[in-house]
């Protein structure tokens, strides 16, 4: 195996943590855009546009909704982007398995 067997959308370090993170919650489960940034510490602006990517890669869905009057967006690891997390988790195993060899 190779680099290049590593899904290129999660190997960027910022969106590998962000999925990371996501994958660490149960199936089904969601964070708050607000949890999730403080969480990894990361700036708005560059967590929606990991965010975008991710989505864009059909990895995480964002459910934009209200409590009372204030607008609420959670994130959501979908079954895709957790397949595409265990895949990379493998992959990225056997790479360093191969290392030590």
């Amino acid at each position: 195996m190779s680099e290049v067997d590593l899904d290129p959308v999660i190997h960027s370090a910022s969106r590998l943590r962000v999925v990371a993170t996501l994958a660490a919650l149960e199936r089904g489960d969601r964070v708050s855009f607000p949890r999730l940034q403080k969480l990894l510490d990361m700036t708005a602006g560059n967590l929606s546009t990991h965010l975008r990517r991710l989505e864009d890669a059909g990895y995480v869905t964002q459910t934009k909704t209200h409590v009372g009057r204030t607008p609420v967006t959670y994130v959501e690891l979908s079954t895709a982007g957790r397949a595409a997390f265990e895949r990379y988790t493998l992959t990225l195993t056997e790479l360093l398995k191969g290392a030590q060899e």
